[in-house]
């Protein structure tokens, strides 16, 4: 069974940043596109950035020009830059891997932007 490990989460002041990071526990082959995706207390789960195989980026607009999804291919990993962050980023963040046949969840790890 593949395990997503995310790590990077935590308290930041409004206006700080973070980096989210998310590596899988062992190979995984053609994966199609790899994404973060969100929970806010009392929302339903949305999605935050996506990046395909193939590289092509897709942003939630909310995050436009602050947030940047980047990926190592041949580790299997994918990173969340979190730039100028708001209250309303606050909540727990999951990676997701999909490809041929699986749809992979990381545990999720919490981020709180204080105001």
């Amino acid at each position: 069974q593949v395990q997503l490990v995310e790590s990077g989460g935590g308290l930041v002041q409004a206006g700080g940043s973070l980096r989210l990071s998310c590596a899988a526990s062992r190979r995984i082959f053609s994966i199609n596109a790899m994404a973060w995706y969100r929970q806010a207390p009392g929302k339903q789960r949305e999605l935050v950035a996506s990046i395909t195989s193939g590289g092509d980026t897709n942003y939630e607009d909310s995050v436009k020009g602050r947030f940047t999804i980047s990926r190592d291919y041949g580790k299997k990993t994918v990173d969340l830059q979190m730039n100028s962050l708001k209250p309303e980023d606050t909540g727990v963040y999951y990676c997701n891997f999909k490809g041929l046949g699986y749809n992979y969840w990381g545990q999720g790890t919490q981020v709180t932007v204080s105001s």
